[in-house]
């Protein structure tokens, strides 16, 4: 019998409208009910991805920023933390500025960014459909470096930097790879998001990576919970869709990939499931648990 599953949110739980469909809730529902644990374990901001696991219904743990955090909902405390410091976010910063390259920090309750460009501005059309309690704080300010630098805080989940060049954005991953002490996810396909306007959709597509803590993983979380819930990996399902997934799905007692990730995290999984698009979670924990 499986005792916990572990779920990625985008590209993996959430469509591309960054909604969790009806059929998918219910699925989820039914599994709780059962006693089995729902995590979601995201690279978003906390805030964020506790307000989808209250969504769901997922009430006990929840992993933020790649595993940069383990958050017991219950007792309102962080059990687990890798934090990339300050010193490392301003070393990034500027490696972006000089490159003219777009980036956003992540704080535990924020992301920082100079403007509404690609993740950035889908966070913010998700915060039109949600009521305030549940929005992500997105900070806007000029001068990032200085505001960060300022900022009474050593503590960041993550860096993400993005850009439509493939060319640009090779030429600032080599260069961040040269940095010590940081881990720099590796991702071969650009984020494809739907954003509506109006009766108009606008398509957001990006090349993207994400820098974190070194040894930043969710699977590192997921065993800190495994060890507090005493279960072991066969009783673990875990499902993503991207690199920052590979880690969970490879050492998962069940490993699912969602049916339009890259070969990578095909190659590790057990099983392959439908799309965010058609409900692949769902389909999946049908199968497997229901």
């Amino acid at each position: 019998m499986y005792k916990l599953i572990t779920i990625d949110l985008d590209g993996t739980l959430l469509n591309k409208y960054g909604e969790v469909t009806e059929f998918t809730k219910k699925i989820i529902k039914q599994i709780t009910a059962k006693g089995i644990l729902v995590v979601l374990a995201s690279g978003r901001i906390s805030e964020s991805v506790l307000s989808i696991a209250k969504e769901i219904g997922a009430n006990k743990y929840y992993i933020s920023g790649n595993g940069s955090i383990l958050y017991d909902m219950q007792k309102d405390k962080i059990l687990y933390e890798n934090y990339l410091n300050k010193e490392k976010v301003l070393e990034i910063i500027e490696l972006c500025e000089k490159n003219s390259i777009y980036y956003n920090i992540y704080t535990e309750n924020s992301v920082i960014a100079k403007s509404l460009n690609y993740n950035v501005a889908f966070y913010n059309y998700e915060n039109s459909k949600k009521s305030n309690d549940k929005k992500t704080d997105i900070n806007i300010v000029e001068n990032v470096y200085d505001y960060i630098k300022k900022l009474n805080t050593n503590k960041f989940l993550k860096i993400t930097i993005c850009d439509e060049s493939k060319s640009v954005f090779s030429s600032i991953l080599r260069k961040i790879k040269g940095i010590s002490n940081i881990d720099v996810l590796e991702v071969s396909h650009m984020s494809q998001k739907k954003i509506k306007a109006g009766t108009k959709e606008v398509d957001v597509g990006y090349y993207y990576t994400e820098v974190s803590s070194k040894n930043v993983d969710k699977w590192y979380a997921i065993q800190e919970i495994m060890k507090i819930e005493n279960i072991k990996t066969e009783e673990v399902i875990s499902l993503g869709d991207n690199n920052n997934d590979i880690v969970m799905i490879k050492n998962a007692g069940v490993g699912i990939a969602m049916g339009h990730s890259n070969n990578q995290v095909k190659e590790v999984a057990d099983f392959i499931t439908d799309t965010n698009e058609n409900d692949g979670v769902a389909k999946a924990l049908e199968k497997f648990v229901l």
